[in-house]
């Protein structure tokens, strides 16, 4: 193995593959362990992107005292200057959002279409961040002596860490690193270990956009190290974290047993309501989209339809015909609206869904396979699958499978619909379909999701407001929108009397 200096980042060329490493203190450093894993192209597994460093504690605390040391000038530097870096981060990603987007489609498995809209909606939600600089707001507030001045100030919580998981690389590390370093905070940066080199990448666009060293410090490896550390460590102050919902509450006990703060999106089990006098067509391709499209990968994303009984069948056929027309590929070729699932583990956790949905009893209308022929031969790409006679019982029905799956479930009322709708640990995202105005609002007051939608897809948001859900889906502060600071900041009180 030979080593070679890059003006970006420092790489050891390995098998053909380079090999990069940690970025600590403004440097790019390796592991303590001298151990790298792959990074492997889902839609060909012969195919390595790289190779990463496969960290451990050691290199978590160096990455701390890094983000220490940085912390004590950083708090101080105003959040205008703060802010000037994420306007440069615009033009960058703009600048290079091909090379982004095939980043992301190799390392995903996602289309080159998706990834492309992945780019556009991160440029989207920095325009709104980089406008935040000049809302670090306080209040004034009356005292009882009217000699006294009495105010609080918003300042910075410190080292804290961000884990991003693989389905949104790019996006949803801009969405907590933005805001947490508009604030003032020195940040730890751990990805998904599927998507490292998004990762690196992302670091190279806030060096170049002047990110002063030790601000941000990125770390690469599995999660039960470095991901227990982050949240073991007591100098970690807060940590934000987008993944599972066992995961996301296993880290927010290890963080709030030391006085940290947890914020945490996690699973979801989003149901569509359509109702009779909805426009079936467009409700069935906006389950189309939020819950084929991207493979399901999508914590937002439809998998429980609920419809009456006496149109079921109409929304299962026009669902099964509308599943036949998505198009599976390598997603670095144009035309197709599916690409490879993530990794192996999301294929067999497909699989086994489908499996014990049969097992169960559920009719399988369409899919439910691995699809292996011609270039998908070597990779991980299965089918657009629906299920009909799934009842509340199943399995299928109450575990996230984050897949193509899409379970259609009959009822006899808009009553019953709603309780069937709620009758799950997660709370997430939902959405109706309905030209019947007071059962929209009606619906909106009951449904107990964090966000929801009429005749809007499941999975639709907006960077200008909040995201965030219930029940076990979400712990602590909205990300996004108006409150995306908020779990950032601490609120100091000042009482002054000259």
């Amino acid at each position: 193995m030979s080593t070679e200096v890059n003006s970006q980042k420092t790489v050891a060329v390995n098998a053909g593959a380079e090999t990069f490493y940690n970025y600590i203190g403004g440097e790019w450093v390796p592991s303590a362990t001298g151990e790298t894993y792959p990074s492997v192209n889902p839609a060909n597994t012969d195919e390595v992107l790289g190779y990463f460093q496969k960290s451990n504690e050691i290199d978590v605390q160096k990455a701390i005292e890094s983000a220490k040391r940085a912390f004590l000038e950083w708090k101080n530097t105003s959040p205008i200057s703060r802010g000037d870096i994420l306007f440069k981060l615009i033009f960058l990603i703009q600048q290079e959002k091909e090379e982004l987007a095939e980043i992301i489609t190799k390392e995903v498995g996602k289309t080159i279409e998706a990834a492309r809209k992945e780019v556009d909606a991160t440029v989207q939600a920095l325009k709104h961040f980089s406008g935040e600089a000049n809302r670090i707001l306080g209040e004034t507030v009356p005292a009882i002596d009217p000699k006294t001045f009495a105010c609080t100030i918003q300042e910075p919580l410190g080292v804290v860490a961000v884990v991003t998981p693989f389905n949104f690389p790019l996006g949803i590390a801009i969405y907590k690193i933005a805001p947490s370093m508009l604030a003032g905070n020195t940040i730890i940066y751990k990805a998904a270990s599927d998507t490292s080199l998004i990762a690196v990448k992302v670091v190279e666009l806030f060096e170049k956009a002047g990110m002063p060293e030790g601000v941000l410090n990125m770390i690469t490896g599995p999660g039960s190290v470095v991901g227990e550390e982050l949240g073991n460590n007591p100098e970690i102050k807060a940590v934000s974290f987008t993944g599972s919902s066992d995961v996301g509450i296993h880290l927010g006990k290890l963080v709030t047993a030391h006085g940290g703060k947890m914020q945490a999106e996690m699973g979801g089990k989003n149901a569509t309501i359509i109702l009779e006098d909805a426009n079936l067509e467009e409700a069935v391709q906006s389950v189309v989209i939020s819950g084929f499209y991207n493979n399901g990968q999508s914590c937002t994303g439809t998998s429980r339809v609920i419809v009456p009984r006496s149109i079921s069948r109409k929304v299962i056929d026009l669902l099964v015909e509308k599943a036949k027309q998505v198009k599976v590929g390598n997603g670095v070729r144009e035309g197709f609206d599916n690409g490879a699932v993530a990794n192996k583990h999301q294929l067999n956790t497909y699989l086994h869904y489908v499996n014990s949905a049969i097992e169960e009893g559920a009719v399988l209308e369409y899919g439910g396979k691995q699809l292996k022929d011609g270039d998908m031969a070597k990779g991980y790409f299965v089918a657009p699958t629906v299920f009909s006679k799934v009842t509340k019982d199943f399995t299928i029905a109450q575990e996230e499978i984050f897949g193509p799956v899409v379970a259609v479930m009959e009822v006899d009322s808009y009553e019953e619909a709603i309780e069937l709708a709620n009758d799950t640990d997660f709370g997430l995202s939902s959405a109706i379909f309905t030209n019947d105005l007071q059962k929209a609002f009606d619906f909106v007051r009951k449904i107990e999701t964090g966000v929801t939608h009429v005749n809007i897809p499941s999975n639709h948001y907006e960077n200008q407001l909040p995201f965030g859900g219930k029940k076990t889906s979400s712990i602590g502060p909205r990300e996004q929108g108006s409150t995306a600071l908020d779990f950032w900041l601490d609120t100091k009180t000042v009482y002054i009397k000259p």
